[in-house]
């Protein structure tokens, strides 16, 4: 076993757009060995890269604590256990938590967010992507504050995302017309032929407000936001009477220095007793399981879709979540550091 842990630390926060210049990478000795009962010691074996982390750096209140200045940076990830004081836990089972940005780390099912096996059998890969929590989040979002009905009208932005290309399945499998909005026309055409939406707006060279009013002339019943700003306010421009907005993330506005104003049409929540909520899918965490399983029959039913985005190596971890907002990914950002042994 190696006595060194190579990990990429936070060194400053952000001011404005992430970048590399935030983060330092560092060799810290390995964990103690020396572990207390029920914990295991891991060795990341694939990270997942998502929005939220951007919120994560800043030092301020939220669902979770700011990650501190010279700590890993917080990260989902796959992992191997290679030593175990935990009987449900023996060595080589693989698990999911937040293992963060470094080679081995210390899983305590007393912590916040303890690991958790894997199904016998799943890819890690799969377990970050069309199980991990981008779809769990897609599943929850939708169906508990979407309600989405048969013949309702569905738009999502940020639509070819890992999050957004499950809502947007999920709705039309619920009997939905779906409208996308996404980035380029190969984003486009991937949603439209493979995910199988009604329409998609391609925001780089389509006016979103228009577009949104030409394709939903009678309005839309369910919004579901992964963007933020100027897209939101098109939306909400466009919701039907009793119409719900689901708030997911804001991804055209993490990397502001600035908080930016608006949206300026809110009044229209009262005029049409639209229903706008923001949620996270750690409120769910009890419900997993049902979501696991409706995931898992559509996708051996050939009924959803997904995409991965698969980086390699971990010198190149920073740079990978740049890819995020850079709009550079194609699916589910991941990065793979060693194969299961």
């Amino acid at each position: 076993m190696h006595n060194i842990n190579r990990q990429w630390v936070l060194k400053t926060r952000p001011a404005g757009a992430v970048s590399t210049a935030n983060f330092e990478r560092v060799e810290a000795p390995m964990p103690d060995p020396d572990l207390s009962a029920g914990q295991v010691l891991v060795k990341t074996l694939m990270l997942g890269f998502d929005p939220a982390m951007r919120g994560w750096m800043a030092d301020e209140p939220s669902y979770l604590p700011p990650v501190a200045i010279g700590e890993p940076m917080r990260a989902s990830g796959i992992g191997q256990i290679i030593k175990s004081q935990n009987a449900d836990l023996p060595e080589g089972t693989l698990v999911q938590g937040l293992p963060g940005w470094q080679e081995y780390s210390i899983g305590d099912p007393a912590g916040a967010i303890p690991p958790v096996a894997l199904p016998e059998g799943t890819p890690p890969n799969l377990a970050l992507s069309v199980f991990g929590a981008t779809s769990l989040t897609a599943y929850f979002g939708l169906l508990d504050i979407g309600q989405p009905k048969a013949g309702d009208t569905v738009l999502v932005s940020g639509a070819a995302g890992a999050t957004g290309s499950v809502v947007a399945q999920i709705a039309k499998l619920k009997d939905c017309r779906v409208i996308g909005i996404a980035g380029g026309a190969e984003k486009c055409g991937w949603l439209e032929n493979t995910c199988r939406l009604d329409a998609v707006i391609d925001y780089k060279r389509e006016n979103i407000q228009q577009r949104i009013g030409e394709l939903c002339p009678e309005g839309v019943n369910v919004f579901f936001d992964n963007v933020g700003g100027a897209t939101l306010e098109a939306g909400i421009e466009h919701m039907t009477d009793f119409g719900r907005i689901v708030l997911c993330g804001a991804i055209s506005q993490y990397n502001d220095a600035e908080p930016s104003p608006g949206p300026r049409n809110l009044m229209y929540l009262v005029s049409r007793r639209i229903r706008m909520q923001g949620f996270i899918m750690l409120d769910y965490l009890d419900r997993t399981q049902e979501a696991i399983d409706a995931i898992t029959g559509w996708v051996m039913a050939g009924e959803l879709a997904w995409r991965e985005d698969i980086q390699n190596g971990f010198d190149h971890i920073p740079t990978t979540l740049l890819r995020l907002f850079e709009g550079t990914n194609s699916g589910k950002q991941l990065l793979k550091l060693a194969d299961p042994q």
